[in-house]
């Protein structure tokens, strides 16, 4: 699923983010040590700006840029065909209709390698203004598969949404059973008690996670 797919299969703006600190304060409840977690959000990580994260631990990511402006998104795929280092920069069209407002985020320097590179295979935006996600023209290379920038792999909790897709994932990564109810109150936005939390991992409090709520920006009773 290529970016162009995965765009058409993202919701607006606002629900995206949402979904983002879904999963931020999930797996902060279920991995209280930061080392293990993929999914991050920082609330204030600019002073106009959110940020939502994943990292795998073994070279992918991705990063969503949340802003008055709208919203950028770029993932990568270290073993994507289009990996910048395979052409020396980022795969043609990839990068080059990002709108000027998303420019900033296209040469950010927490997305790109030591010696500038921007890390990215795929990327989409949308613009506060705009009624549907867009990505630049690509041409894929030919002998690609159907995933041939990592976007479908990178993003398939963004594609799907649900919480019983975010229990199979937690619970092949984590390998502990995860309460579907507790994912269900944490994927609809209610505010986290200490009773979910507990249901999500028994050997956490809510108290425990107040700094990691803080930075997310989740609601708590």
């Amino acid at each position: 699923m290529p970016i162009h797919d995965v765009a058409r299969h993202l919701p607006e703006i606002a629900v995206l983010r949402e979904h983002c600190r879904s999963l931020a304060v999930l797996e902060a409840v279920l991995s209280p040590g930061r080392g293990s977690r993929r999914h991050s959000f920082d609330e204030h990580w600019s002073g106009t700006a959110s940020l939502a994260s994943m990292r795998n631990g073994a070279g992918d990511e991705y990063s969503i840029v949340f802003s008055a402006a709208g919203a950028y998104v770029r993932g990568f795929d270290h073993e994507s065909p289009m990996s910048p280092y395979a052409e020396d920069g980022p795969w043609p069209g990839v990068l080059d209709e990002v709108p000027e407002v998303f420019r900033p985020y296209a040469e950010e320097p927490a997305f790109s390698d030591e010696d500038g590179m921007p890390l990215v295979t795929a990327c989409t935006w949308r613009e506060a203004a705009d009624d549907h996600w867009k990505a630049g023209m690509i041409d894929f290379p030919d002998a690609a598969t159907g995933d041939p920038d990592g976007a479908g792999y990178l993003f398939q909790l963004l594609v799907d949404r649900s919480s019983e897709a975010f229990q199979r994932w937690a619970e092949d990564y984590y390998e502990v059973p995860v309460d579907l109810a507790g994912v269900r109150h944490v994927f609809s936005s209610q505010p986290l008690t200490e009773e979910v939390v507990r249901a999500l991992n028994s050997e956490v409090a809510l108290a425990d996670l107040l700094k990691d709520i803080a930075e997310i920006g989740y609601p708590t009773s």
